[in-house]
């Protein structure tokens, strides 16, 4: 049995994550000609090109695409795997890069990383905040928070807690513009819309006696950050659709007011997500536990 040449992938895994043939080199503290060397060596095993190269580009071929994903779990099994060793004996150390929603990692993941690094004094974090979908592996993220329905993928999810979502205005619209007491009277008022989702005029309900209901609104103002409607909110200028981690020190000062209480919008599921080795390095282990047991919602 032949046994695969994981030095070619990962070298190939390097020269992906860098984009230049060059700076893996670098990052690997090899030569260029190494690097070079040891992808061609994959090609010509594979019998197929990776990359097409120009004096002034470099870029995966279909091949390349599809193998990838593979060179990158190779790689990070690889390293995980010499970290776990050599943390078995040390104190935790090292990066670990986590992705997280803009409004939920600010509220609630930047201050558990406060804490988890004073009690880990050798571990660097870099986070990553976007409400925008992310590709994890490609961004080469160890997890990522994500509120939403996880559809089925090779990435691990674990469901850490419902995220329950709220209809709100201020106390000045509802005096002006009259309190919906049905989904349907949505229609008639000027909604807000969070647009990282694919129907944002879409709003689904659940009410009384086990109904469901959906209406389509009319959207006044169209955002990619939910954070970004509450001005407007306060403003008396529409209704929204906001998560109690936005929206909950509002309801609880009175600023704004739910509505439609008897009508439950559908909660979306917090999720931890990992690429789809169960190999981890101990300090990526060890930031996700604590989030974990923390994260507060």
């Amino acid at each position: 049995m032949r046994l695969p040449d994981f030095e070619a992938w990962a070298m190939f895994a390097a020269v992906v994550e860098h984009r230049s043939f060059t700076d893996a080199a670098r990052a690997l503290s090899v030569s260029k000609a190494t690097v070079s060397k040891a992808v061609t060596r994959l090609e010509e095993h594979l019998d197929t090109s990776l990359f097409n190269r120009t004096s002034r580009r470099l870029a995966l071929t279909e091949s390349g695409k599809r193998l990838a994903d593979h060179a990158h779990r190779i790689l990070a099994e690889g390293q995980a795997a010499e970290e776990a060793a050599r943390e078995e004996t040390a104190d935790l150390s090292g990066v670990v890069r986590l992705g997280a929603p803009m409004s939920f990692g600010l509220l609630r993941i930047a201050p558990l990383i406060a804490r988890f690094t004073q009690e880990h004094p050798l571990v660097d974090i870099d986070l990553h905040l976007s409400d925008a979908h992310i590709d994890l592996v490609e961004m080469g993220l160890d997890a990522t928070i994500r509120i939403a329905d996880m559809p089925d993928s090779s990435l691990r999810a674990r469901r850490l807690a419902d995220v329950d979502i709220h209809v709100v205005a201020s106390p000045a619209y509802l005096a002006a513009r009259g309190r919906p007491m049905h989904p349907s009277d949505l229609s008639g008022h000027d909604c807000f819309c969070y647009s990282n989702v694919t129907t944002p005029d879409v709003w689904r309900f659940a009410g009384p006696g086990q109904q469901n209901v959906v209406v389509q609104v009319r959207s006044r103002l169209t955002v990619n950050s939910g954070d970004a409607m509450l001005p407007a909110l306060r403003a008396g200028v529409g209704i929204a659709r906001l998560p109690d981690f936005i929206v909950g020190e509002a309801l609880a000062s009175g600023e704004l007011e739910e509505v439609l209480v008897d009508w439950r919008a559908p909660p979306f599921g917090l999720h931890l997500v990992t690429p789809p080795s169960r190999l981890r390095p101990a300090r990526v282990d060890a930031l996700l536990d604590f989030i974990t047991r923390h994260h507060g919602c």
